[in-house]
């Protein structure tokens, strides 16, 4: 839930500081770090498991360290490369990219607002995932201004020389560091987008229509199947109902389907590689009994790609509480985790009364599993908002957790995850990672309370 929808702004920084160059970041962390005062990089702030929340800990004082100036851009047109400033939005550096005939091809939904820092410090995965791979897969170096001095990595395409360094900035949430620059894998401007849209039978037939996908090497750009009460809502919201609604209900039974679940699939690219590709994908769609709604859905899909958030709001104002979170397990588990995380959200929104629904879809697909998005709606209650959401996110993540699934796909760990970080790595991995953070930043200023429990 958004605090400030309930009056309880909580905490805020005592100052917002907004550093010009790296150098700048390095010696704002030596005086906080001397003085011990908590700083929180902040960068878009679309984080919605409290990754920028202004939380003190031990701390009496805290800043907020906003990068927004760190826009910087250096393309490598030779190595289609690209480093790039941690405060450039989504759109900021699609266009400075687009100026060279380029992009990163990295589309979250927060695409809008998000930032390359914290793409990198979240790990984040794209709408386009399945086919462009996700953030971390496309960055080759990265700098990070830590309390300690700055860790560094060379600009190669890989290196055998032990652990990754590279991997401990890359989902560090700003708890070691503030992450100055990134180097990332670029691409050209696709030639050719094509979207469509298609049903399937059931989730059931579409996650194994995806699974023989993955397996056949012929996953599109982006896949998206959507339970069965995701499409009926998305097709409420699109405007699907009366004649329009008999019209598709005609033609599916034409091609003997009643009801089902929507997919989305998308392809960029060069013309002949998006047609070779789209062909490859077009048969396993009908072997596994998918039917053709045409590019009309895609499309819609694509103009609507980022406007989630936006609706959410329109039902909070509504009197409903909206919220989302993911997981991803692997294919043998993954029918019997959406049925037990589902089940989970549902007991504690009221079981089968409270006029509530939980919807699912399942995107950014891998050869051994894929990852499933949750959204629950419910009727708010008014004054308790907080304590239903919290409700609600202890009984998914618990089960996540039981079910051994990993307790967040995408959107990374912040305060809300950091209670289950233990079950995701085991005890000596945080031991390992508090060790690691007390050489980065032995006075404990960076990013308080957020990653590592307790």
């Amino acid at each position: 839930m958004t605090l400030n929808r309930t009056g309880a702004l909580g905490e805020a920084p005592d100052a917002v500081v907004v550093p010009s160059s790296a150098r700048d970041v390095a010696r704002a962390l030596e005086v906080c770090s001397a003085e011990r005062i908590g700083v929180v990089p902040y960068g878009g702030g679309t984080s919605v498991v409290g990754g920028v929340e202004a939380f003190r800990g031990e701390f009496e004082r805290l800043i907020a360290l906003d990068l927004h100036r760190l826009r910087g851009v250096s393309v490598d047109a030779t190595s289609l490369t690209a480093r790039l400033g941690p405060g450039l939005r989504g759109p900021e550096a699609q266009r400075a990219l687009a100026e060279q005939g380029l992009t990163l091809g990295h589309f979250p939904q927060s695409f809008e607002y998000a930032t390359v820092g914290g793409f990198a410090a979240t790990r984040s995965a794209g709408q386009a995932s399945s086919g462009f791979g996700r953030f971390d897969e496309m960055v080759t170096a990265a700098r990070m201004a830590t309390p300690a001095g700055e860790l560094a990595t060379l600009e190669i395409p890989h290196t055998a020389a032990g652990p990754a360094l590279r991997e401990l900035i890359l989902g560090s949430e700003g708890t070691l560091g503030v992450i100055t620059e990134v180097g990332a894998r670029v691409r050209p401007l696709p030639e050719s987008r094509r979207y469509e849209g298609w049903v399937v039978k059931g989730f059931g037939e579409g996650r194994e229509l995806v699974r023989s996908l993955a397996h056949a090497d012929a996953l599109p750009d982006v896949i998206r199947i959507s339970d069965e009460a995701e499409t009926s809502a998305s097709m409420g919201l699109a405007g699907v109902a009366g004649a329009r609604r008999r019209a598709l209900d005609g033609y599916l039974a034409l091609r003997r389907r009643a009801g089902g679940c929507m997919v989305i699939c998308g392809w960029e690219g060069a013309a002949a590689d998006v047609e070779r590709r789209r062909a490859q994908t077009l048969r396993g769609l009908r072997a596994g009994g998918a039917v053709s709604l045409g590019q009309g859905p895609g499309r819609a899909w694509e103009r609507g790609r980022y406007e989630g958030p936006y609706v959410r709001e329109t039902l909070l104002d509504l009197g409903y509480m909206v919220e989302t979170l993911e997981t991803a397990h692997t294919w043998s588990r993954l029918e019997s985790h959406y049925e037990a995380v589902g089940g989970a959200i549902a007991n504690a929104l009221g079981g089968g009364g409270g006029g509530h629904l939980v919807l699912c879809h399942l995107s950014h697909a891998y050869r051994d599993g894929a990852s499933l998005y949750f959204t629950f709606i419910a009727p708010r209650r008014v004054g308790a908002e907080l304590e239903q959401w919290r409700e609600v996110k202890r009984a998914a993540c618990e089960t996540i957790v039981a079910n051994g699934g990993t307790i967040t796909h995408h959107h990374a760990i912040g305060r809300d995850h950091a209670p289950y970080m233990p079950a995701e790595v085991g005890e000596l991995g945080i031991e390992a990672l508090r060790a690691l953070k007390a050489r980065l930043d032995p006075a404990g200023v960076m990013n308080p309370g957020k990653l590592l429990p307790g």
